[in-house]
C-alpha cells in the first residue's frame, strides 16, 4: 500500500463568532490554500466536509465557493469524531486509488445541533452530554478514589497550555479553586470541567506519497488508523470508568503503525470533560487502569505538555466537526517542529484520540515524519 500523507492545513480561531457554517468552512479552506503555494484547485480530486450542522450539500457548496470541481464530494457526520472519520475516509480514497489529493474541511457553530443527543432514548429527558459525563465522573471517582480537587487539575493544566495556542477559545488561566468554585452543573460536574461549544473551522490536505512531494518538503505520514463503534446508546458501555472503543481503536492503530504507546512523543486526547483525560490515558495505554490521574498530576507539576499541548478540548474549544481535524493539525505541527511556544521537544511520532457520545465510538490515528 502506498503511503498517505498530510501536506497542508488551515485553521481558524475558535470563538463565539456568529458566521454561517459555509463561511467558517471557506475561511479555513482559504488558509489552507494560502499555506500551499504549489496547490492548484485542479489538483483536488475529493472534498469531504465534517460537520453536525443541519445545512445540506455543504461539500458541493464549499467546492463551488473555493473554485474546486472535484470528482468526489460529500459530508460526514459522526458527532464529536466526525473530523477523524472524514480523515479516515480521505485516507481510504487515496489508498484505494480513487483519489490522489483530498481536501478535508470541518466546521461547527457554537449552537450546533450535535450538542443535543436526541436520538438516544436510554437518556430519557437528559439529552445533553453533561449527563453522561456526570455518570462517568461519579463512576471513576468511586472506583479509583479520585477527588474533585484532583480532577480539577485537568482544566487547570489545559487552560494553561491553551495560552500558547493563538487559535484557542480560552483566553485565561484558572486555579484549582476557580474550578471547584465554578458553577455546579450536576453533583459531580462543574462548568470549568467542561469543554465549550464554539465556532471554528479546520482543513487539511491529504495526498498520496508522490503528490505530497509536490506540495510540501515536510509531509507527515498517517501510519496507524484504528476505529471502533460499540453502540449508540451509552448505557450499553461495558463500564462507565473506562473507554472500551478507545482501547480497541488504539490496539488496531498501534498494530498498523508497528509502534506501541511507549513510542508516542506527543498526543492529542479527547478531554471533552475533566474525567475524560485520565480515562483516555488509561484506555490508550499511557497509564495503567486507575492511575491516569497520577499521570495528569505528573504532567502538571513538571510542566510537561506532551498531552494536549494546544490546550485540549477544554482549553482550545470544541467545535464538533472541526475538533478531530484541529487535533490532527496540532500533531502535524508538532512533528514538523513548528508549534512555537508549545513545541514538545524531539517529537517524531504522535497520536490523535477523537471520540463521540460517551466513548461509544472512537478513532485513533498515529502520525510520524
Amino acid at each position: 500500500m502506498s503511503k498517505v500523507g498530510i501536506a497542508s492545513y488551515g485553521i481558524t480561531k475558535f470563538s463565539k463568532d456568529d458566521s454561517k457554517i459555509e463561511s467558517v468552512l471557506l475561511k479555513s479552506t482559504k488558509k489552507l490554500f494560502d499555506n500551499s503555494p504549489n496547490l492548484s484547485r485542479n489538483d483536488i480530486d475529493a472534498v469531504l466536509v465534517s460537520t453536525n450542522n443541519n445545512s445540506k450539500y455543504l461539500s458541493a457548496i464549499l467546492s463551488e465557493m473555493s473554485g474546486i470541481e472535484p470528482k468526489i464530494a460529500h459530508s460526514i457526520e459522526s458527532l464529536c469524531n466526525s473530523g477523524t472519520n472524514a480523515i479516515v475516509s480521505a485516507y481510504s480514497y487515496i489508498a484505494s486509488g480513487l483519489a490522489d489529493v483530498v481536501l478535508v474541511s470541518g466546521a461547527e457553530r457554537y449552537d450546533s445541533p450535535g450538542q443535543i443527543l436526541e436520538w438516544d432514548n436510554s437518556r430519557g429527558e437528559f439529552k445533553h452530554p453533561i449527563f453522561w459525563a456526570s455518570i462517568f465522573t461519579k463512576a471513576y471517582k468511586r472506583e479509583f478514589s479520585v477527588t474533585d480537587e484532583e480532577l480539577a487539575i485537568v482544566p487547570v493544566k489545559n487552560h494553561k497550555q491553551s495560552q500558547n495556542n493563538p487559535n484557542a477559545f480560552s483566553d485565561k488561566t484558572y486555579s484549582l479553586e476557580d474550578v471547584i468554585n465554578s458553577k455546579k452543573l450536576t453533583d459531580d460536574l462543574r462548568l470549568l470541567d467542561c469543554s465549550r461549544p464554539c465556532t471554528g473551522g479546520a482543513s487539511i490536505l491529504l495526498a498520496s506519497e508522490n503528490a505530497c512531494k509536490k506540495f510540501t518538503d515536510e509531509p507527515v505520514w498517517i501510519t496507524g488508523i484504528g476505529q471502533k463503534t460499540t453502540s449508540a446508546g451509552f448505557t450499553k458501555n461495558m463500564a462507565f470508568s473506562s473507554m472500551e472503543s478507545t482501547q480497541i481503536a488504539a490496539s488496531t492503530a498501534f498494530k498498523m503503525s508497528k509502534h506501541n504507546v511507549n513510542d508516542i512523543d506527543v498526543a492529542e486526547v479527547h478531554d471533552a470533560f475533566s474525567v475524560c483525560e485520565p480515562m483516555a490515558l488509561e484506555s490508550l495505554g499511557f497509564a495503567d487502569k486507575g492511575t491516569g490521574m497520577n499521570m495528569v498530576k505528573e504532567l502538571y507539576t513538571t510542566n510537561n505538555s506532551k498531552i494536549n499541548p494546544r490546550g485540549g478540548l477544554i482549553g482550545a474549544g470544541h467545535p464538533l466537526g472541526a475538533t478531530g481535524i484541529a487535533q490532527t493539525i496540532e500533531i502535524m505541527k508538532q512533528l514538523q517542529s513548528c508549534a512555537n511556544k508549545r513545541q514538545v521537544d524531539n517529537a517524531k511520532i504522535g497520536l490523535i484520540h477523537n471520540m463521540s457520545a460517551a466513548a461509544t465510538s472512537s478513532t485513533v490515528l498515529v502520525l510520524e515524519k
